[in-house]
């Protein structure tokens, strides 16, 4: 092939596995097709592209992308015709009109930020619309990490250092709920880490692939981590092996904590979490005894089920009890949505200029049951999934129905677009517009490099269409997007960075961070010291202390749990459906069953089986495997339908949604579940 009809450029990956963002490298070539590998010049992927990486470029040509905006001949029908951007922007705005600004409600999710996450531009663009405007406007971290971020942040401690911190200065890592085979990056510093000789601790549901690079594994039974940290604490307390002097400089509680945990003896948590008490002794004694010791905590899988956000309370409280917080190699690891110390950008949401009126808080319970009121009627989701997203599916498809309009901006189609939009508006992918991603430690332009394909628009162009027929003024202010760019990285952190001076700089800055969080030992509380015991938390009537929920062994069934694997992350490209690579890596949901309860049910490896409960039923294929402990079964999340099985009850009170910038209004996704075969009653 002649090389002048050959481009080759660097950007970065377009999936999110946050902390984990990889650079790649394009190659254009005349045919339009693209080749992808990693990007060795990058300085936190080192070349590393993973197999979500590789197949992204089966988004570019593909035939199954959305290149028209379309309507709905009527709802219950699969009828669908194409119109122009401008006469479904004229029905999208007169039903705004009709129905009025607060009942309109936007959502957002991963499929908007492939060039943009952490950066955030874009759901500032989106948060800009809706303040200006002043619609409902929704934090998807409320789904994700957002549970976990509001344990750690109660306890002061929110910030994260980085992986490079780890891979240099650890002597224990505790790999607490984090599958790190999609963190790669992370888990490479693990493994430099080891190679200097520190230990490496998995706890965890199941034997995941991450515990082939422990030197111990550490099973518990879902929903019970925080009854494990409570218990090693209780072990800590009583060897009198805390570390004195930072508790007493750098904490508040520590009398009450240790009253709390005084009966939490190993022989309690044995009982809650079926790890041995030896083990969970030894594992206590382990991580007082080594400085530095980091603990990387898992993202939303950790907290869904009875975990919520008292697993992170109760981990995050360790780091304080054994000085490791503001120690290099110490405290709390790279997470999921976690920043480093110093991490910034310019806020361009117009939040001080939101008008007032009635707004339907962060939380998900509080979403539907508006749908379901009529307190919002038009629904307009915004890369996301939402209906396989929230817990409960049948409930959220029912109150969507009663919208009078959904709408949703992809770049293919997913659940949500077939069950329940009534307009479709096709986005563009991450080649086909510039944007930019920040890890933990830089920021890395994804310039424009092709022509969006069809009719395919960047969603800004959704905001300033509406912007137009409603009258909003100043939703975009600036000339385009790469100006928008530049508005959002003039901040300390970036040195006040631009576009042209990234791309001057290979395409990336480093940030002004410290590798080590909370350097200073100020901590993220009213008080600013770590905070074992929280007035703040009882103010908004929680615990005031780090506790737990006693499991309920009244209860039948087998707990569900979920997590991540190497082909799949979020919903977005249809759950990785559109993506043959991704797709053929997993052809069918696989639900992990313990030999012994597969025997107790007659399942063998292998079949298809049907898993329900009282709120709904949904179809996988067996995987007897002695990975998984008896009692609990393990699923990649994300599945379509698999949240039928969820439960949707809120975790946290309304009094608790403001007090991060982040929102946690979470629903419970708690599950017991039973299975048989799928061909039972056939």
């Amino acid at each position: 092939m002649d090389p002048r009809h050959v481009t080759t450029f660097k950007t970065m990956c377009p999936m999110n596995c946050h902390p984990t963002l990889c650079g790649m490298t394009v190659t254009l070539h005349d045919d339009a097709g693209v080749t992808i590998s990693g990007d060795e010049t990058n300085p936190d992927s080192k070349g590393f592209l993973c197999m979500r990486g590789k197949a992204a470029h089966e988004n570019v040509g593909s035939q199954k992308r959305l290149l028209t905006p379309q309507v709905r001949a009527a709802r219950g029908t699969d009828a669908w015709s194409s119109v122009t951007w401008g006469a479904a922007l004229d029905q999208i705005a007169a039903h705004m009109r009709r129905v009025g600004r607060q009942r309109v409600g936007f959502w957002q999710g991963h499929g908007n930020w492939a060039n943009d996450y952490a950066f955030g531009l874009k759901r500032a663009q989106m948060d800009r619309f809706a303040n200006l405007y002043g619609c409902q406007v929704w934090n998807p971290a409320m789904i994700c990490w957002g549970l976990g971020a509001f344990g750690v942040g109660i306890t002061g401690a929110i910030e994260t250092s980085t992986k490079e911190d780890l891979g240099e200065n650890s002597e224990m890592v505790i790999l607490w709920g984090a599958n790190t085979v999609s963190q790669a990056n992370t888990l490479r510093h693990v493994e430099i880490a080891k190679r200097r000789g520190a230990r490496v601790v998995v706890i965890d549901v199941r034997r995941t692939e991450a515990s082939a690079l422990a030197d111990e594994v550490v099973l518990v039974r879902p929903g019970t981590d925080a009854a494990l940290a409570l218990g090693m604490m209780q072990v800590i307390i009583a060897d009198r092996a805390w570390d004195a002097a930072f508790v007493a400089e750098n904490t508040i509680g520590f009398e009450m904590l240790a009253a709390n945990v005084g009966d939490m003896t190993p022989a309690w948590a044995e009982a809650q979490t079926g790890v041995p008490a030896a083990q969970i002794v030894a594992l206590a004694r382990s991580y007082a005894a080594t400085r530095p010791a980091m603990i990387v905590i898992g993202g939303s899988s950790l907290h869904k089920g009875t975990n919520t956000w008292q697993a992170a309370r109760a981990i995050a409280c360790l780091p304080a009890l054994t000085g490791n917080f503001g120690l290099p190699g110490g405290g709390i690891g790279p997470r999921h949505g976690g920043r480093s110390h110093g991490v910034g950008f310019n806020d361009v949401s117009a939040a001080d200029r939101r008008p007032p009126g009635t707004y339907i808080p962060n939380q998900m319970e509080a979403i539907v049951e508006a749908l379901e009121s009529g307190a919002v009627k038009v629904f307009i989701s915004i890369g996301s999934n939402a209906l396989s997203s929230f817990a409960d599916t049948n409930r959220f498809r029912a109150a969507l129905a009663k919208a009078d309009l959904v709408v949703s901006y992809d770049i293919f189609a997913n659940q949500m677009i077939r069950e329940a939009a009534d307009i479709v508006l096709p986005g563009t992918i991450w080649l086909e517009e510039i944007g930019a991603k920040s890890t933990n430690t830089h920021v890395h332009l994804s310039d424009r490099v092709m022509p969006p394909a069809g009719e395919t628009r960047p969603v800004y162009e959704l905001y300033k269409g509406l912007a137009a027929r409603l009258g909003v003024e100043d939703v975009y202010p600036w000339v385009d997007q790469e100006a928008a760019m530049d508005a959002a990285l003039d901040h300390p952190a970036t040195n006040h960075a631009t576009v042209e001076t990234l791309r001057a700089n290979g395409g990336r800055v480093a940030l002004n961070v410290s590798h080590v969080a909370y350097p200073t030992l100020k901590f993220a509380t009213p008080s600013g010291k770590i905070e074992f015991y929280s007035e703040r938390a009882m103010s908004m009537g929680l615990p005031a202390l780090p506790t737990t929920a006693a499991p309920d062994g009244t209860e039948d069934g087998l707990i569900l749990a979920h997590g991540r694997t190497f082909a799949h992350f979020h919903s977005f490209y249809d759950h990785a459906r559109a993506l043959p690579t991704l797709a053929g890596r997993e052809g069918e949901p696989d639900l992990w069953v313990a030999p012994a309860d597969a025997e107790a049910r007659d399942i063998a490896d292998g079949d298809s089986i049907e898993i329900w409960n009282a709120r709904g039923s949904f179809v996988a294929r067996a995987k007897v495997t002695p990975r998984i402990p008896a009692g609990t079964v393990w699923i990649r999340d994300g599945w379509p339908g698999l949240n039928a099985l969820t439960d949707g009850a809120s975790v946290l009170p309304l009094a608790a949604l403001s007090e991060f910038p982040f929102s946690v209004g979470q629903n419970t996704f708690a599950a017991r579940v039973e299975i048989r075969s799928a061909t039972v009653g056939a």
